[in-house]
């Protein structure tokens, strides 16, 4: 039944692959291998396989190749990208700041014009009262000098009515009229002379009135000019505190209580600043809205400087600098909680801290591997498993960016990668979060 069945194959096809034969000369003879249509076939089909074996084998690694290639290059203007945007950030707090400083010494310039002038307007106000106290002496005295001149010359009178018709009365009568005249010549210099200075005190007093007024419009201005400034520095304030305010929403953690841990441990030189306090000449203070206002914004210069402390001791960096990939999140996976989050590269790429802090382990532990255990302020630990060497040791104090080992593939792990924890209190935190915050401070 085989025979005739591979009989009819080969009858069908001697059409298209005839008999071949394939001589072979040797000295013992010649011979032949007869190679019928049916052995044709299946050699040229065993063939195509191959062929086409080959074909779909190098497709799929040039896809890969191609594939890989593009990731790579992903990763590469990913990084690029991050590390602009990092830099665009940093150079925009710092062009925040340098404002704020512009800002602040703008400020402190306009209050001492400020205290200037109030001394001044103090100054004149107190002159002008001295001219009115002196016009009004002036009045009385020339009230005085005209009643009692007055009353010279109703005696005068008096006394020429009763010397009438009296002879020897003549020569006093014309002794009295010329020391009555050198009176009266008197009282007329004394009464121009104080005229004149009552002019001249009316002159200084509409001076006065009018320095009142210009130093009150400079005033006004000076005012304004304030209030810009003022507005400008809460601005810049805000734009400061929005990015630190994000770190801490997104890290779950309450600004309050944070600023107050750091507040607490603050051991730097200088602390808060202090209120601005505006005297009078008398050595009262001012209690006015632009001292107040002014108060406030110290108090946020102040805590801005807290947010900064605490943002920079929180673990807000990238552990991997390195073109990578991200391969599981934080949460649960395949029924258990994944506790960090785990990034893949190749064997060996550098691992950074993500905050200063110091090494409380640096070994071996059941399932992390290799792991390295680093505890930083305000009651954050980080985390850094499956490596394939360590580069530090327990008790050793690092920074952010220092790098402490290499990644790799140790402990109960299916490939070389990153696990990466963050844990305050014990409890697990979400990486993502930190990491995402840090692009709004670094």
């Amino acid at each position: 039944m085989k025979q005739r069945l591979s009989d009819r194959l080969n009858a069908r096809l001697e059409r298209h692959l005839p008999e071949q034969r394939l001589f072979m000369k040797s000295e013992e003879g010649t011979r032949f291998v007869r190679m019928r249509p049916l052995t044709q076939a299946s050699v040229l089909l065993g063939g195509a396989l191959v062929l086409g074996w080959t074909v779909v084998v190098t497709s799929f690694f040039l896809i890969g190749a191609i594939t890989s290639g593009s990731n790579r290059d992903q990763t590469a203007r990913a990084q690029i990208a991050y590390e602009t945007r990092l830099a665009a950030l940093s150079s925009e707090r710092d062009i925040r700041a340098a404002e704020s400083e512009q800002a602040l010494e703008r400020f402190y310039a306009a209050l001492e014009e400020v205290s200037k002038m109030q001394g001044i307007v103090l100054a004149s106000e107190q002159r002008v009262r001295e001219l009115e106290t002196g016009i009004e002496v002036i009045q009385r005295t020339l009230r005085r000098t005209v009643t009692e001149r007055n009353e010279a010359r109703d005696a005068v009178e008096t006394l020429e009515a009763r010397l009438e018709g009296a002879p020897e009365a003549a020569a006093l009568a014309e002794r009295l009229a010329a020391d009555s005249a050198a009176t009266a010549e008197a009282l007329a210099t004394v009464l121009d002379s104080t005229a004149k200075a009552r002019d001249d005190a009316m002159l200084v007093a509409e001076t006065a009135d009018a320095e009142i007024a210009r130093m009150e419009a400079l005033a006004e201005v000076m005012a304004d000019r304030n209030d810009r400034i003022f507005t400008r520095l809460e601005d810049a304030l805000e734009t400061s505190l929005a990015p630190l305010d994000r770190v801490f929403s997104r890290a779950g953690i309450s600004s309050d209580a944070l600023l107050q841990s750091v507040r607490s441990g603050y051991a730097g030189q200088g602390g808060p600043l202090e209120p601005v306090v505006l005297s009078t000449r008398g050595g009262g203070n001012i209690p006015d809205i632009e001292t107040d206002r002014a108060n406030r914004i110290l108090d946020k210069l102040d805590d801005v400087g807290m947010y900064r402390s605490a943002a920079e001791s929180l673990p807000i960096a990238h552990p991997v600098s390195a073109p990578h990939r991200r391969t599981s999140g934080f949460g649960p996976r395949w029924g258990r909680m994944h506790s960090g989050m785990d990034f893949a590269s190749s064997r060996g790429t550098p691992i950074q801290a993500t905050a200063d802090g110091v090494v409380t382990h640096a070994g071996w532990q059941s399932g992390y591997g290799k792991l390295i255990k680093i505890e930083h302020a305000l009651g954050f630990e980080t985390r850094y498993a499956h490596l394939n060497s360590i580069n530090v040791s327990v008790g050793q104090r690092v920074s952010r960016g220092q790098t402490i080992g290499g990644m790799g593939t140790t402990g109960r792990s299916t490939g070389v990668h990153l696990h990466y924890e963050i844990r305050r209190g014990g409890q697990a935190l979400n990486p993502l979060t930190f990491i995402n915050a840090g692009q709004d401070v670094f």
